[in-house]
């Protein structure tokens, strides 16, 4: 299958073309920059430019693939409500080139779209409309394409870690290097589920080749790491103190980030599991991938 990967050079996104590729199939990137389309020819993909923004860039793109991977992403989350209002448009952008067809399109969200009731693990087959993340937006969009007759599926990420980038804990390391001091709301026991990289590209692959329409999958291999555990690497890795915060206090310490820091997130992937046949394979969890960064580097 030829597939048009958006966010083809990213943090995931280069770990799902490698595993595409793997899988016989042939990827055409979405890139903006020379950089970008050198990285996906020496991955072996085509490159396409454009960026997420320019939608027309989006329609061509998903017009000459037989398969749609959305993994692009503008993370700027000091605007955070205005960038998933561009994600949406992305995806009915994209959704105009697929629309009355039965090519595959895999959009991104978080695992916590999913959360039914306070402390109860995120499932697949839940969507809180509700939610107060802005990050539903990317899930109503996927609705509304699917609305005009796109295979449309849904991947929720949880915190993507290897041992150089942890998702929402890699800014919070940023916060902990300029505050000296890693800090956690309350007790900390507040959780956010994590998965491997290279556990999370395979899940893209499967959603492509064996997904259902409107079928959400939830890329977990750790259903909660608490806020403490969390700060508590953070605190070993720089050497500075572990500190709880209280309600008050968040904000002023975290910034934007203090949207998340309190949030339990604890999400499930046993349906994606029993319905894709996929299994995490790494071996290291978030704290170990966090006890083995470089933390001069980091």
């Amino acid at each position: 299958m030829r597939v048009f990967v958006t966010g083809a050079t990213g943090f995931i996104g280069s770990a799902v073309v490698q595993d595409l590729i793997k899988a016989g199939h042939t990827v055409l990137g979405l890139t903006r920059s020379d950089k970008g389309a050198e990285a996906l020819v020496t991955a072996g993909a085509e490159v396409h430019r454009g960026d997420l923004e320019d939608l027309d860039s989006l329609r061509s793109g998903a017009a000459a693939s037989e398969g749609v991977i959305h993994l692009g992403f503008i993370h700027d989350f000091s605007r955070f409500q205005e960038v998933c209002e561009a994600d949406r448009r992305a995806i009915e952008a994209m959704g105009d080139a697929l629309a009355d067809s039965d090519r595959p399109f895999v959009i991104t969200s978080g695992t916590g779209m999913g959360t039914k009731a306070p402390g109860q693990p995120s499932i697949e087959d839940h969507f809180d409309p509700n939610h107060r993340n802005p990050r539903a937006a990317s899930e109503f969009a996927a609705e509304a394409v699917a609305a005009r007759g796109v295979s449309v599926s849904v991947v929720r990420l949880p915190q993507v870690h290897n041992t150089e980038k942890q998702g929402l804990v890699t800014p919070a390391i940023d916060v902990a290097r300029e505050k000296r001091v890693a800090a956690y709301l309350g007790d900390g026991l507040n959780r956010w589920p994590a998965v491997h990289v290279l556990d999370a590209a395979p899940v893209y692959r499967l959603a492509l080749e064996k997904g259902a329409t409107r079928a959400r999958y939830h890329a977990v291999a750790e259903e909660g790491v608490t806020a403490k555990a969390i700060a508590e690497a953070i605190g070993r890795g720089l050497k500075i103190p572990v500190v709880s915060l209280s309600p008050e206090e968040v904000a002023g310490h975290f910034g934007w980030m203090g949207l998340f820091a309190g949030m339990d997130m604890p999400a499930s992937s046993a349906l994606t599991q029993e319905r894709l046949g996929w299994h995490p394979m790494q071996k290291a969890g978030m704290i170990e991938d966090l006890d083995h960064m470089d933390w001069s580097r980091a």
